[in-house]
Formats: structure tokens, sequence, C-alpha cells
């Protein structure tokens, strides 16, 4: 019976780190998505600090109020923010602009954002997760995620080979029986 809870929950835990790998990795990679981490607490309850934000470039005419967007902090540098679209302007060349604030913050943001620097809009987020990016540099994070699906797949291959071993040694048949 330990045997069999053992593999239930071996095999849990192999499907549910994939999961994580392919939620926080896989899909953003494919799909052209950008994976970001909440730093700051500006944007509670919804992304507390450490929250992995998706973030899923889209056309600026397709933002509405409501919108939570990334956007550079200056046009060109890597500094990000991810904060809600509370208002929309025009600049005065003509432009469109989007009024933002963090959930939490009291104010709006002091400047409006220009289309040129939102990056995209949240796509799905992942609480805490963001601890585990932040970590890792975006070489370690693709090293880490080869070492631990390597090892998650050699892991599952001996518990299989075990499993085929042990019903052909007859193992299972005398667990199985009284």
């Amino acid at each position: 019976m330990i045997g069999w809870v053992g593999r239930v929950v071996a095999w849990l835990v192999i499907l549910g780190v994939a999961a994580i790998l392919v939620i926080a990795v896989g899909i953003p990679r494919i799909t052209g998505a950008t994976p970001y981490t909440v730093l700051t607490g500006s944007m509670r309850p919804h992304y507390p600090p450490g929250t992995l934000v998706v973030v899923k470039p889209v056309d600026v005419q397709d933002l509405r109020i409501g919108d939570v967007i990334t956007y550079q902090l200056e046009s060109g540098e890597p500094a990000v923010v991810t904060h809600r679209i509370v208002g929309t302007s025009v600049s005065l060349k003509g432009g469109s602009t989007f009024i933002t604030r963090g959930d939490a913050n009291g104010v709006v943001d002091a400047e409006p954002v220009m289309a040129v620097q939102v990056r995209g809009k949240v796509w799905y987020s992942v609480p805490y997760l963001g601890y585990v990016n932040n970590v890792l540099t975006g070489r370690q994070r693709q090293t880490a995620v080869y070492i631990v699906a390597g090892v998650l797949l050699v892991y599952a291959g001996y518990m299989f080979t075990g499993s085929v071993r042990d019903r052909r040694s007859g193992r299972h048949e005398e667990e199985v029986s009284p």
C-alpha cells in the first residue's frame, strides 16, 4: 500500500513541476509573451509582490479602461511597470496615451503612458512564481528548465522501469495478496 501511495505522490509531483514549467516558460515562449515579476505592492490584491505576470503583446487600439498593462517607464529603457488603465487621452502630437494607476495606489501615475511604451496586456498570472523568476537570469532559467526536465524524465523512467520489473518478478501479485 505504501509503495502505491508513494508512486502516486511521485507522479503528482512530476506532473505538478511539469505544469509549472509549461505555464511559466513554455507557453510564453511559444506565444511570444513575456513573463515579468511584480516587485511592489502597487497592484495588491490582484497581483501581490512575487506574482509572475505573463504579458502578451497587443495592438494598443484594442486596450480599454480596466485592462492591466505592462509598460516601459521610459521608452527604450528596460524598467517596466504593470498597472491598470484608468483613463485615456490624446497627446499634443495626436497619439493615444493611457492614464494608469496601481490598484493599491490612491492617485494616478504622474505621467501618461504613450503607445510606444506599452509592452503588452497581462494575459495571466501565477502567484509566488515570480520569486523564482527573479533569482534566475534568462540563461540560468533556460539551463534550470533543461536540468529539471531531464531529472524529471530520468525519474519517470526509473519509476516506470521499476514498476515493470516489479510486475515481472511477481512482487505486484504478492503486494495485492492478503
